[in-house]
């Protein structure tokens, strides 16, 4: 039997956690002492990383028949080999190239499947494939994540070349690949075939020079699951030994991302340090409490230790993509902790004592809280799973941010009220003002009455609200369309890469056999056994490597003209192709140019060299070969046909401004080596370029989509490839993320308020923040793509918040027994203050990464950038089109049910 007298506990009541964390405070302080502790180990254990640790599959098949042309090649080893493979599932792409006699298959499978997998599946695929009995194929697997992490040069004054090989195979390549994480050491430098018994796996027959001297190199391997700068460490303190025991050599670190990784990465530490300072300082001149300050600040360190457990637990890194993340979140972090503890200190502020205000406070605000907390959850959730590459990179992203919104959630609701009854007290209020504080308030009772009255003229106008809202909406539409499409930033690295490949002599086909890319093999023992290995040592490659040699040497000379450059560090037979060559440019650090200008600069000044192609280009975030930004295809049957296009459209896109270092396959008409490309069991032909610093990638592909759209044949049509095929990738998979997280958001809406005018509002008020976001990408100059529009989804959280502060207390007052319109006035009144504080909090705590500080910033500035300017807007519209929503919408309901009308 129920007991009459027993106050009902209303459902609001039963959702504030709050009211158990001060039943049991002791045991809450305990608890988030615990985790703080717990949270300073995890973050010890996390290692440093440029992006996240994504496995990059990829299965080569090489094939040999002996003696066959390569359209012989083609039809008895390629197509039946591709006619199995195309079956595979979860593959992203089937790559072949065919030469005579020798066909090369590459397959590219989804990011995260792991490599004995794709090679088990490839291998299995090909078990029933028919081939001609004197046939071979071998399938090969490839880790992209394998890759070098340090290159170091050796030189001497003393010892000759042929010495110094003998120096580095006995004496140094086996103690550096003892140390842990490193895979292999290939010794690059050696132009003849091996005298001694060299293991061939790190041997390959390569020239080698170190600002024009020659030399020889070491190329430090990583396994796929090690982390850089750790490997790169470790190496470095065994060559500074090594430097000591053989004072007769000199050994200098060529080639290494570590030092930018390094650099980005503490840089995006020090914004965020500086975010957190200058997010708490906003919030002592709004509260005029130092105590009250103390407890917001200190549930941000210890959100984020928390969110550091997590991040140990899931394996994840401190790199790019998690480190904004946590400076997303620093917002979020605030706003839970300002809302709560402003609630409270408005109630002792109003004499009441500070168990009695955190108990009422935390009431109040509870269900908003968790409303738009979890509705930031379900924003974020669907970019964790996102499928695709972009989706493994996303997938740390969602997870950290969901974490770390839902412990600052925790820590709001159980150690803020707690800490505020044993620190706050009714006595404050009776300190003597200042006159600084004293001004805050007068300037705030300003603003708040303003506010009000701006919200009276708009609830008697509610039609001219709504058509600026509207105007507004159809204005950051119209804005989309002059934003540049990227993929990724360029950065300011300080290095890059020339690659230069010089065209093969016409020589009978007998003398010579083409070289595959070394990501078509695997360095191992198994590889022994295969046709190109033998050509190595065979005189016309000697001659080419020769000949490519003394084309890279002319193009370093030039480099090295530059004011600007530190260091070059020149291969001469590159993935053990002897016609290509690479330079890998390190620029001094007291420059005044960015990378780009100085590559424009380098660029023009470079020599023409007849029957030399050279192409310079950024570094890649992963190594998938020498892809250019921009890549079409043109598939289709006809050989002919396709080079032909391929080289028309080459010359007519050299003719715009913007496109450099264009290609084209069969552009080489003096080669006597016929070569078929294949994707996806068709042929193909490849047109690529590097792009100027203000041609975006989006425009750049838009434009020559168009240019083709002229000269295409029937028979030909257009596949774009690499970052230009990205675009669409990320464009598609932004959409589809965004609609995933509207409707998770509405649905947890529904459940949380019982009826349709709260998501509603919602919903309709979540694009009043693209007229500043489009207006703030505009003016910075920055593109739209994967790190712009992940800001533009975090804006929905946060919109979603401050309209659910606005119709939470609207209902709240309601109930009470207030008349629409007087709970409207009322929350404008209240809630002004919270809004305008986390608003402004974020803001401040994303401008250190807007502002672009420190190295790698150009990869983090555009989500800074574009939260900045949608927040401004955004929140000044929704302060006053929220409540005129929600009345239009409510009026709306009542008149089709006019029975459900409330006050």
């Amino acid at each position: 039997m129920k007991d009459p007298g027993k106050k009902k506990i209303s459902f609001r009541e039963r959702l504030n956690i709050s009211r158990l964390a001060i039943k049991y405070s002791w045991l809450t302080i305990c608890f988030w002492i615990v985790v703080t502790v717990a949270g300073i180990f995890a973050f010890s254990s996390l290692k440093y990383a440029l992006f996240p640790d994504v496995t990059f599959p990829v299965v080569v098949v090489n094939a040999q028949l002996p003696n066959a042309t390569t359209s012989a090649t083609e039809a008895n080893l390629t197509e039946p080999l591709e006619e199995g493979l195309l079956s595979l599932e979860r593959k992203d792409g089937l790559y072949s190239t065919t030469y005579p006699g020798e066909s090369v298959i590459k397959i590219l499978f989804e990011a995260g499947i792991s490599l004995e997998r794709a090679t088990v599946a490839a291998q299995t695929a090909l078990e029933e494939v028919n081939l001609p009995n004197n046939s071979t194929f071998a399938v090969i697997p490839f880790n992209l994540n394998e890759s070098s992490a340090s290159s170091y040069s050796i030189t001497s004054d003393r010892l000759s070349i042929k010495e110094l090989i003998a120096r580095a195979t006995t004496d140094i390549i086996p103690k550096i690949e003892e140390i842990e994480g490193v895979l292999k050491v290939n010794l690059l430098g050696d132009s003849s075939s091996p005298k001694t018994e060299v293991n061939l796996s790190s041997h390959q027959q390569t020239l080698v020079k170190f600002n024009g001297q020659k030399a020889i190199a070491l190329e430090i391997i990583k396994r796929g699951e090690a982390n850089t700068l750790e490997v790169v460490k470790k190496v470095e303190a065994q060559m500074q030994n090594l430097r000591t025991a053989y004072p007769d050599i000199t050994i200098t670190l060529a080639e290494t991302q570590a030092e930018f990784i390094s650099q980005a990465t503490r840089a995006t530490v020090e914004n965020l340090i500086l975010a957190i300072i200058l997010a708490i300082a906003i919030v002592f001149p709004f509260l005029g409490n130092f105590r009250a300050t103390v407890i917001t600040a200190l549930t941000i360190p210890i959100s984020l230790l928390g969110t550091f457990i997590v991040m140990a637990i899931s394996g994840f890194n401190l790199e790019t993509i998690t480190l904004l993340a946590l400076a997303l979140v620093i917002g979020i972090v605030v706003d839970d902790a300002i809302v709560d503890v402003e609630n409270i200190t408005r109630h002792i502020e109003r004499g009441k004592n500070p168990l009695q205000a955190a108990i009422i406070g935390t009431d109040e605000i509870g269900l908003t809280v968790i409303a738009s907390t979890l509705t930031i959850v379900a924003v974020f959730l669907p970019v964790a799973l996102m499928g695709g590459t972009i989706g493994k990179f996303f997938q740390p992203f969602g997870l950290t941010v969901s974490a770390a919104v839902i412990i600052s959630l925790l820590v709001a609701r159980t150690l803020a009220p707690v800490l505020a009854i044993y620190w706050l007290s009714p006595q404050q209020k009776k300190v003597k003002e200042t006159s600084l504080k004293r001004a805050f308030a007068e300037l705030g009772a300003l603003i708040v009455g303003g506010y009000r009255n701006v919200l009276k003229w708009s609830l008697k106008h509610r039609k001219t609200v709504i058509a600026i809202a509207l105007s507004s909406l159809i204005l950051g539409i119209s804005l989309i369309h002059l934003i540049p499409a990227g993929f990724i930033p360029r950065l300011d690295r300080g290095e890059f890469n020339i690659i230069y490949n010089v065209a093969l002599p016409n020589i009978r086909p007998a003398q010579t056999k083409p070289v595959q890319e070394a990501n078509t093999k695997r360095d191992n023992d198994r590889d022994n056994s295969l046709a190109w290995l033998r050509e190595l040592t065979s005189s016309p490659t000697k001659l080419l490597l020769l000949r490519t040699s003394r084309a890279g040497k002319k193009i370093e000379k030039a480099v090295l003209e530059s004011p600007y450059v530190e260091s070059t560090y020149t291969v001469s037979g590159v993935r053990r192709i002897p016609n290509r060559g690479r330079i890998y440019v390190k620029l001094k650090s007291d420059r005044n140019l960015t990378t780009a200008q100085v590559q424009e600069l380098i660029r023009s000044n470079l020599p023409q060299l007849k029957g030399v192609t050279i192409s310079v280009k950024d570094i890649q975030f992963v190594d998938t070969g020498d892809e250019k930004p921009l890549q079409i295809a043109l598939v289709g049957n006809d050989l002919d046909d396709l080079n032909q296009t391929a080289r028309e459209l080459k010359n007519r896109i050299e003719q715009f401004p913007g496109f450099v270092d264009v290609t084209a396959t069969g552009e080489d008409a003096n080669s006597a080596i016929e070569v078929i490309e294949r994707k996806n069991g068709q042929r193909v032909a490849y047109v690529s370029s590097n792009l100027s610093q203000d041609l975006a990638l989006g425009d750049a592909t838009e434009q020559v989509v168009e240019i083709a759209k002229e000269i295409l044949p029937d028979n030909v049509r257009l596949d774009l490839e690499g970052d230009s095929a990205r675009i669409g990738e990320i464009l598609g998979s932004f959409i589809v993320t965004l609609s995933l997280s509207i409707i998770c958001m509405l649905l947890l809406l529904l459940l949380l308020f019982g009826r349709f005018l709260e998501p509603i509002v919602v919903i309709l008020s979540l694009p009043l923040s693209i007229v500043g976001a489009t207006i703030a990408l505009l003016i910075t100059s920055s593109d739209f793509g994967m790190i712009s529009s992940i800001g533009i989804i975090f804006l929905l959280g946060l919109l979603d918040k401050n309209a659910l502060l606005l119709m939470d207390y609207i209902n709240l007052q309601r109930q009470s027994g207030m008349s629409r319109t007087e709970a409207i006035l009322e929350t404008g009144t209240v809630r002004l203050r919270p809004i305008f504080m986390t608003t402004t909090s974020t803001v401040l705590g994303m401008l250190p990464i807007a502002l672009g500080l420190g190295a790698g910033a150009e990869l983090r500035q555009p989500m800074a950038v574009a939260i900045i300017g949608g927040l401004v807007t955004s929140s000044i519209l929704t302060l006053v089109v929220v409540p005129v929503l929600y009345t239009l919408l409510e009026d709306f309901w009542y008149s089709l049910f006019p029975q459900t009308k409330q006050n």
